[in-house]
């Protein structure tokens, strides 16, 4: 069985880079180094990557984030991603259309799963809490929008049961 398409927002990465190594971030990371999930990019997705990782005060908090290990670290994801162009704007974010890249790549792609930490503009996607929310479940039923941790439970969970997530 083919490995479930992900997409994780910038949050994800940049938790992944900087955070422990035992946190929920680094082990979604590591399922893509094992290919257990296919992870999928986009030119916008890597900008946005790219833009915060780059930014000073980012840099100040976290000086281990040099322009090598940015560098390197972007390189290594293009390589063991699949990296789409700039899906179109099929479905709009009223609370942040700046995430609207990782929801339209997760569309477009045809991900099982948009991995984020973002609870007031991605994940609410998943309740009932606004009507965009109700029409995103109800077209697109198939794509869930998940926090890292209720990722990894998803994952082994479909591990268990012997079948992809």
């Amino acid at each position: 069985m083919a490995a479930p398409r992900v997409v994780y927002d910038c949050m994800v990465f940049l938790q992944g880079i900087v955070g422990s190594e035992d946190g929920p971030a680094a082990a979604c990371l590591r399922l893509v180094e094992e290919r257990q999930v296919q992870l999928l990019l986009s030119p916008s997705t890597l900008a946005e990557l790219t833009d915060v990782l780059s930014r000073p005060k980012l840099r100040l908090k976290f000086p281990a984030i040099t322009d090598e290990i940015e560098s390197a670290f972007l390189h290594h994801l293009v390589s063991i991603a699949e990296t789409l162009p700039d899906p179109a704007r099929v479905f709009a974010l009223p609370r942040d259309p700046g995430d609207e890249p990782y929801l339209n790549l997760a569309i477009e792609g045809e991900a099982r799963f948009l991995v984020s930490w973002n609870q007031r503009h991605l994940n609410y996607l998943m309740t009932d809490d606004a009507p965009e929310a109700k029409d995103f479940r109800a077209r697109y039923p198939e794509l869930q929008i998940v926090t890292p941790p209720e990722f990894l439970e998803a994952m082994r969970n479909a591990a268990s049961e012997g079948e992809g997530a």
